[in-house]
């Protein structure tokens, strides 16, 4: 897929990417096309063995302040449910690769839902974090009811979602929102390091383990033991394992190939 105006996929060379959406103009509220390119490149870099994390940003102002309103006012009930918008947001919670949000500024009502498809979240200092939809009628409708309650428990997800409120990072990290705060000049900068840090590790090892966790997560702890045990049985099959271990076992740096 080529670069839109609004919505970026560059290639590091170095086994990361980022994504990056660029509205300014609407503090980068998730339009329509903006959405489907989301999901293009989400799916492109899901069939690219090169790339091994992804970063996804707002810039340093905004990561993403919600939906675009304009875009919903006049919208019936008949053309959400023709939209399947639930096809794009699928494509984002569906990357095979670790995922990092970059969050500068908002991350309110579709903001923050497309924050939690991530899998990890480095918010600034000076981020501000909500579902704010009941305060124009409707409610979250990309995840927030379920992945929040899932993040932060059923009483936090409840005083967000139904009063609206918007907390500031350290809050969110406290609840366990965000897996880290920084300073807002260097929110970018940490992801991408995380970013790198997680390409020079076994792919393979890497992915089943957020298959793991995610899959996990909705199923009974035997159930769940049962797919880690399987999950960890087969990495014995990669020649990953083999050069992680002989690397360790001579005390040198290990070269991954996802193998």
């Amino acid at each position: 897929m080529n670069e839109t105006p609004e919505v970026t996929l560059a290639r590091h060379g170095d086994g990361t990417a980022t994504i990056r959406i660029d509205r300014p103009e609407a503090r980068n509220a998730l339009s329509s096309p903006v959405r489907k390119a989301l999901a293009a490149f989400c799916r492109e870099i899901g069939e690219d063995e090169s790339i091994r994390a992804v970063v996804l940003t707002g810039g340093p102002e905004v990561f993403v302040a919600g939906a675009d309103i304009r875009d919903m006012a006049e919208t019936g009930a008949v053309e959400m449910i023709r939209r399947r918008t639930e096809r794009w947001w699928q494509a984002v919670a569906e990357v095979p690769q670790p995922l990092i949000a970059a969050v500068n500024g908002y991350a309110l009502g579709g903001g923050l839902e497309l924050a939690m498809c991530c899998d990890i979240i480095i918010a600034g200092e000076g981020a501000k974090l909500g579902q704010p939809e009941v305060n124009v009628g409707i409610l979250p409708g990309a995840g927030g009811t379920q992945r929040l309650t899932r993040a932060v428990g059923k009483y936090q997800a409840m005083r967000l979602i139904l009063t609206g409120e918007i907390i500031a990072a350290d809050e969110a990290l406290r609840m366990g929102l965000v897996s880290r705060v920084v300073p807002d000049g260097k929110v970018y900068d940490t992801a991408l390091k995380t970013a790198q840090r997680i390409a020079g590790l076994p792919p393979l090892a890497v992915q089943q383990a957020k298959e793991a966790v995610l899959l996990g997560a909705d199923a009974s702890l035997p159930a769940a033991l049962s797919l880690e045990r399987k999950s960890f049985q087969l990495m014995f099959a990669s020649k990953d394992k083999t050069e992680g271990m002989r690397a360790f076992l001579e005390k040198r740096r290990p070269r991954f190939k996802g193998e």
